[in-house]
Order: structure tokens, then C-alpha cells, then sequence
């Protein structure tokens, strides 16, 4: 099972796909989102996001923003 990554910045979007996993960079701590994931919404911190394909690790900066996961789709706001 994959997961529907969407990342958007003011400027344009980022990246749209699918993935096997994602690690972001929440207020609280770095956390990884996986298939199934529980319903979310985070702030984001300064940092990177990575995820993971067939083609393998990616990753976008981020200076903040926010995540939600809702039913394996991952939409990610970043300022850059």
C-alpha cells in the first residue's frame, strides 16, 4: 500500500505522487508518516521532507508549515 504525497508552497507545487513513507519535521519532533497512518494535522518546523519511492529518497526544505494525513493521502504546506 502507497500513499498519496501532495506538496504545495506559495510559489508552486512542490511534488505530487505516490510514495511508500514520509518523514517530516513536526514543532514536536521528526515523525515519519506510513500507509494506514492515523488522522493528523502537525505544524512544521524548520528542517527538510523526505519520502521514499521506487525511485528512492527525495526531499523538499521547508522554513515551516503544516501536514494532514487523512485515509493514505499526506498534504503538506511548506514555506520555502
Amino acid at each position: 500500500m502507497s500513499l498519496n504525497l501532495r506538496i504545495v508552497s506559495p510559489e508552486k507545487v512542490e511534488f505530487v505522487g505516490q510514495v511508500d513513507r514520509v518523514v517530516v519535521p513536526g514543532t514536536s519532533g521528526e515523525f515519519e508518516i506510513l500507509a494506514n497512518h492515523a488522522p493528523i494535522i502537525s505544524t512544521l518546523d524548520n528542517g527538510r521532507i523526505a519520502f521514499f519511492d521506487s525511485e528512492g529518497e527525495h526531499e523538499v526544505k521547508t522554513t515551516g508549515g503544516f501536514v494532514e494525513v487523512q485515509k493514505n493521502n499526506v498534504n503538506v504546506c511548506v514555506e520555502l
